[in-house]
């Protein structure tokens, strides 16, 4: 049994008749014929009783019918997430993201995404930017959103999408909470809560190296890889820390954010999205392109 001989049960059984279901396959009527006695003796049983005027279904046939039209409804969505596949338009991208792209750009994207490429299916999974690019070279995840600049992006195509700026998280109860803006070099005798370079090393990095541009090696007396576990630190009375301007959109009750006056030309970060250089998915390629387009628009929409 296959496809052709249930598209060709399927037709004989709406039109009752050999000569009309002939036509409507656009074939002879000896050989639908001979392709219906076929698959009855496959199945060893008569699925149509034949008339003077046409055919009727027998009790099998009835049985058969209502599953073949569903198989018949598989096979075609099967051609039709190929070919959604093929042309970017549907598909699953496994995508791997950093917690603070949850502040802003995925509940963006992800309402775009389903409004304009509905077909595309994202399964995700939180990791850490090190994991992340793993995560990539094993196949594990087809795209990620992580923290850049990267330290060695060598064999990824990395797409920024969202810039931002180090901000330093104080408590509400510090005498530097009187302020909205300072430099970092004010800050210089603060305890600091930083990244572990085990975990976010790329992120340590930036951190420290952003002290180091304010002319100063932090203080550092507690680490943690969350955002929301540094605020909370901070808001606790730990120490100071510097996170991602766009962490402002959580801060928990007790944490207040001072605007950094002496960022040195140049130094960002912000959140990329990453592949394998030369990915060929083209569902891959298709989610790129729309969150680029989406980021575009936030930003512009934030500008204006």
């Amino acid at each position: 049994m296959n496809l052709r001989q249930l598209q060709q049960f399927v037709t004989l059984a709406e039109t009752g008749n050999f000569h009309r279901a002939a036509e409507k396959l656009f074939m002879a009527q000896p050989p639908l014929s001979v392709s219906i006695r076929k698959l009855e003796g496959e199945l060893a049983c008569e699925l149509f009783e034949r008339t003077t005027t046409g055919v009727l279904l027998t009790a099998a046939g009835h049985a058969m019918l209502a599953d073949a039209r569903l198989a018949l409804a598989h096979a075609q969505r099967c051609r039709q997430a190929v070919q959604d596949a093929r042309e970017g338009e549907g598909g699953v991208v496994r995508l791997g993201f950093v917690g603070t792209a949850t502040f802003a750009l995925l509940p963006a994207l992800i309402p775009s995404l389903r409004q304009h490429l509905p077909k595309i299916r994202l399964e995700l999974t939180e990791a850490t930017t090190s994991e992340i690019l793993q995560g990539l070279l094993e196949r594990r995840f087809d795209a990620g959103l992580l923290r850049y600049p990267l330290p060695d992006p060598a064999g990824f195509d990395v797409l920024a999408l969202e810039r931002d700026a180090f901000v330093l998280a104080v408590s509400t109860h510090s005498a530097l909470a009187a302020h909205d803006a300072i430099a970092l070099s004010a800050a210089a005798h603060e305890p600091f809560i930083m990244y572990p370079h085990g975990p976010v090393p790329g992120l340590a990095a930036l951190a420290q190296m952003r002290c180091q541009f304010s002319g100063f090696v932090p203080r550092v007396t507690q680490e943690a890889m969350q955002v929301q576990t540094i605020l909370s630190l901070v808001a606790a009375g730990l120490g100071v820390a510097l996170v991602a301007g766009v962490a402002q959109r959580v801060l928990p009750a007790g944490v207040k954010c001072l605007r950094l006056t002496d960022n040195p030309a140049g130094f960002h970060l912000g959140i990329a999205l990453a592949r394998l250089a030369g990915e060929p998915n083209r569902v891959v390629q298709r989610f790129a392109e729309h969150a680029l387009h989406c980021a575009s628009a936030a930003h512009a929409q934030g500008g204006s």
